[in-house]
């Protein structure tokens, strides 16, 4: 039976050691709170460290053995990796950088190394466990290297990713020394998830602006695979929330709060102490509302839970000497014999009293800096089944989107935080009912378990998807089929397209000249008497006679204008005329002006536009405008317009690699045809392929070809293996 293996920083189980022995708890964290129903409903295996160090081999075999019977399997790290690892590079790295704190942010190679090494070890447990039919579910930034560790051993295993914390802009991303194997890793899974588009968005322009990787309603293609990115607004345990009022336990502490806070109105705030959640501006901000709102003295109280976070780390000691400072001076100024506006705990809850507050609370101020999710806000508008609140909520917090109804603010607008306590201090009960129940209906239609089947579900899609888009591919009995065709065939018909089929694309078209190895091939493969060789290009004829013209090939130039058989001069198609380059060479050269980084390429017959190097989001929005002003101008010329990877082109109408590539089959009956390119500008030359013959396509895009091949080293592999074949 398949299973679905949760990988993550922390299990959902804390193990310490007190007075000698072992003991087992819940862990508190954010996701293993919220992962947990669905862990436990669904059968899957949770793989991640218990919290606990230990060298004591006896301690490891224990709890590995514990843990595994509840369905987890613990990874042991050291006091100094931890250190390095978590401490350094994800928390002084990673979570400053990716919540727009730069200042906090610590570039360290020997933090990076240990982020990589720890990576390394999380990807050797995985190892040890995984079989066959198991889906990998990759979680949050400090695994970001593990999709694609996993994906270099186990090409074929299921993989998704979820990052729970914001993903930044391309501009604060591309600070990072280690930006592209951060992408690279994370690209190694088949499905990635963010809580909001924003996240989606942010990434999608970091793959393209560093790594080239071009997309198309947030689908990849890479490597031969597909890649999808997509947003997923993590949920909660709806119904965990909603029915904790009706528990003994929790109504227990209900009425013991109740009792102490005297029917004061509550302001309630609870956060990790940590300083993207904007603590010291929310204290600030309710010190305004006391200066401005005598009226409300005696009558309310600020509850404030800070849990203790990263303690040895100075900015959080500082942040908690800031904390301590406000709260001392606010209770000092505004405080009444029997009566302090701000209730102050610096401790984690356990869940009785946690919701025991979300009732009680008639306010919850949630004003984050910049949040992936905040699932605090959720959890409060799920608790108010049996009284109702107002929900104050930053709209820099991911679940922002998702809560309209919550009074929005933001965080760095004091003032405006002092306005939102004084209005939902006005918030009618019934409008608070009717929002609250806005906001309920769509928390319960999408909670913890919707979330994760969705992400699940999703990630099965992905993978039927790419399932279809390898049917066509080239696999091994192909490949032998192909190669003992050419082997008994004594004539055969070979095209070839040159970029992005025979060499990979180059950030610039004109730096992907031809190397030894690409000589040598072609040299034994049109050296064969019984092989009829046409490299079939885009490229000038000029490029192609520097390249190519020592070599007993036949070539075909500007997508089919230009032939030259082997031995011959070179001949035009049909005659051609050039005259309307005079109207439109000005218009594409301003294009080229307008855009830093393009490139006007003027060939004999046609005009091509590259945009390979220039910003990608400038590129494209160029590229359209050019096409519809060139669609305009050309209405009543003979003239086409192509738009081929990053290029757009100019040419005759009529003119095309399957024209020109007729004009070699149809001289004779071949018994082998092979064809090969990968953009859309040759499916004119697959459409001419026999269909008993072989139209091949580069990567996993749609075609009109018979036969996918995932990239230009398998194309050039196949070529080798006939060479091989044919000469053994």
């Amino acid at each position: 039976m398949s299973r679905t293996i949760i990988v993550s920083n922390r299990l959902p189980v804390n193990v310490s050691k007190r007075d000698g022995s072992l003991h087992f708890s819940q862990s508190m964290g954010g996701l293993a709170t919220g992962l947990a129903s669905f862990y436990k409903s669904h059968g899957s295996l949770w793989l991640g460290w218990s919290g606990y160090i230990t060298s004591k081999i006896d301690e490891k075999k224990y709890i590995t053995e514990r843990l595994n019977k509840d369905h987890m399997h613990p990874v042991f790290l050291t006091r100094h990796q931890i250190e390095s690892y978590y401490e350094g590079f994800s928390n002084n790295t990673i979570w400053p950088l990716f919540h727009y704190f730069t200042e906090h942010t610590v570039y360290d190679k020997s933090t990076w190394e240990y982020y990589k090494l720890v990576n390394k070890l999380f990807f050797e447990e995985v190892k040890h466990i995984i079989k066959p039919g198991d889906t990998i579910w990759v979680h949050d930034y400090q695994l970001m290297l593990l999709p694609g560790m996993i994906r270099q051993e186990f090409p074929d295993v299921r993989i998704g990713f979820f990052l729970h914390i914001p993903f930044p802009s391309f501009e604060l991303f591309r600070t990072l020394p280690w930006r592209n194997y951060i992408l690279e890793g994370i690209l190694g899974a088949d499905l990635i998830g963010f809580h909001t588009y924003d996240y989606v968005r942010h990434f999608l322009s970091a793959t393209s602006r560093l790594l080239g990787l071009e997309h198309t309603l947030g689908k990849i293609h890479m490597d031969g695979r597909i890649v999808k990115i997509d947003s997923f607004p993590m949920g909660i345990d709806y119904d965990k929330f909603a029915n904790a009022c009706n528990d003994q336990y929790v109504q227990k502490e209900i009425d013991r709060i109740t009792k102490n806070l005297q029917n004061q109105t509550v302001i309630l705030s609870i956060d990790r102490l940590d300083y993207t959640k904007a603590i010291p501006q929310r204290l600030r901000a309710f010190e305004i509302f006391l200066e401005n709102n005598p009226q409300y003295y005696e009558k309310i109280k600020l509850i404030l839970v800070a849990v203790p976070s990263r303690s040895k780390v100075e900015h959080y000691q500082n942040l908690k000497i800031e904390v301590d400072e406000l709260v001392g001076r606010i209770n000092g100024n505004y405080g009444r014999l029997g009566w302090t506006p701000i209730w102050y705990l610096f401790r984690g809850l356990r869940f009785p009293i946690l919701t025991a507050l979300y009732n009680v609370a008639d306010i919850a101020l949630v004003t984050p800096f910049r949040d992936g999710m905040n699932l605090i806000a959720k959890e409060y508008i799920a608790s108010k089944t049996c009284h109702p609140g107002v929900l104050i909520l930053s709209e820099m917090a991911g679940a922002a989107d998702e809560l309209g109804e919550a009074i929005r603010i933001n965080p760095n607008d004091i003032e405006s935080i002092r306005q939102a306590l004084e209005q939902a201090l006005e918030i009618p009960h019934d409008e608070q009912i009717q929002r609250n129940q806005e906001m309920q209906s769509k928390l319960k239609r999408y909670d913890i378990h919707r979330w994760a089947n969705d992400f699940v579900g999703s990630l099965n899609e992905i993978r039927d998807q790419q399932l279809k888009a390898t049917a066509k591919l080239i696999n091994t009995q192909v490949r032998r089929k192909i190669v003992d065709h050419y082997k008994k065939s004594s004539s055969r018909l070979i095209f070839l397209d040159y970029d992005g089929t025979l060499v990979s694309f180059q950030k610039s078209p004109d730096r992907a000249t031809p190397d030894s190895q690409l000589i040598q091939l072609l040299q034994s493969l049109a050296s064969d008497q019984s092989n009829e060789v046409v490299i079939i290009s885009g490229r000038d004829k000029e490029t192609l006679d520097a390249w190519f013209g020592e070599l007993p090939l036949n070539l075909v130039a500007e997508h089919g204008a230009w032939l030259r058989e082997t031995g011959q001069k070179w001949t035009t198609i049909e005659s051609l005329k050039q005259d309307w380059k005079k109207d439109i060479f000005p218009i594409m050269q301003l294009f080229e002006d307008r855009t830093p980084g393009s490139l006007l390429e003027r060939k004999t017959f046609s005009l091509a536009w590259h945009y390979r190097k220039a910003d990608p989001g400038l590129g494209e929005m160029r590229a359209r405008e050019l096409v519809d002003t060139l669609s305009y101008m050309t209405s009543n010329m003979d003239l086409q317009i192509l738009e081929g990877s990053k290029v757009i082109e100019v040419k005759n109408i009529g003119i095309n690699k399957g024209r020109a590539a007729l004009k070699w089959i149809v001289r004779q009956e071949w018994e082998f045809i092979f064809a090969v390119g990968d953009d859309w500008t040759d499916e004119d030359m697959f459409q001419v392929i026999p269909d008993h013959q072989y139209a091949v396509k580069v990567g996993l895009s749609a075609t009109k070809a018979n036969y996918n091949i995932r990239k230009t080293h398998d194309v050039r592999t196949l070529l080798n293996a006939l060479i091989g074949d044919s000469t053994s």
